[in-house]
């Protein structure tokens, strides 16, 4: 379990599970050649994404990034087409911690993405019901508008068994909101047309999450965007805002996909600090 220390808040990495997806779409227009050279890539021309919430605590309440991808979700075809090999052990973890998912407060949701989104329920007695059951779940108001209503593109990736149980539980915002002391969601548009980005402050130390905007330290460049943008313009303009400003101000990046770092830090030349995920032998 990695660990990134900003400020007075302590960000621990829960194993949601891992997915792979094919790397031409994961880097869009980029050529192979450019992309294979930054993040490694299987013989099925899929890479490794993790799906791993972000556990931390603030003003008392207990908080995750993104909820993983669950269990007992995926048909076999789905899991051969997304790579599915590791599910989630958030519950274990959590328990490790002293917690028990009764326990989580707040869930913070950048969309409401399969890949993220999965974990937010899970199947008891034959039925599907929240995984976090006491916790106020947080999106924009545009990410659940289009969760509910989706185009021709987007409708295979909101999955009913992921938010039908958890209806009563969603709080939806509009162009940003203050969850808690320091920390703050805001919308940007651009994976999806509701997706939001988190910023985390605390004691002069600053994070940002930029969620699938920049789904791996691989991503930095503005122009590598995914196929999957369903906005790709708003995803170049969004990364043009928010990296160039997060590296003036020496604030990490944290990832919730990426298989080699949780965190990083950068100059206008690369990584000038980490913390790499901690990968079994």
């Amino acid at each position: 379990m990695e660990i990134l220390q900003l400020g007075e808040i302590t960000l621990k990495w829960l194993n949601g599970g891992v997915i792979h997806m094919d790397g031409g779409a994961m880097f869009g227009v980029v050529p192979k050649p450019l992309w294979s050279k930054k993040y490694p890539v299987n013989d099925r021309n899929q890479i490794e994404l993790r799906t791993d919430p972000i556990y931390l605590e603030a003003n008392g309440k207990h908080i995750l990034i993104e909820a993983g991808i669950g269990n007992e979700k995926f048909t076999k075809i789905q899991k051969r087409n997304f790579g599915v090999q590791e599910e989630s052990t958030v519950a274990e973890q959590l328990e490790s911690l002293g917690l028990s998912t009764d326990q989580i407060d707040i869930i913070c949701m950048t969309h409401m993405h399969f890949d993220h989104a999965c974990g937010l329920t899970k199947w008891e007695n034959g039925e599907l019901v929240s995984t976090f059951p006491n916790a106020t779940i947080y999106t924009s108001q545009t990410e659940w508008a289009e969760m509910l209503a989706p185009n021709i593109r987007s409708k295979n990736t909101y999955w009913k068994a992921n938010w039908e149980p958890i209806v009563h539980q969603v709080k939806t915002y509009e162009d940003q909101l203050v969850i808690a002391n320091g920390i703050k969601m805001i919308h940007t548009g651009g994976h999806s047309d509701g997706h939001s980005i988190i910023v985390i402050e605390s004691k002069g130390e600053k994070l940002i999450h930029l969620a699938d905007l920049m789904p791996t330290h691989a991503h930095q460049n503005p122009l590598w965007v995914l196929a999957y943008d369903d906005y790709p313009m708003d995803s170049i303009r969004a990364k043009q805002t928010w990296i160039p400003k997060a590296i003036a101000e020496g604030a990490w990046f944290t990832f919730y996909h990426d298989a080699y770092y949780r965190a990083i830090k950068l100059d206008k030349e690369g990584i000038i600090d980490e913390i790499k995920r901690i990968r079994p032998e």
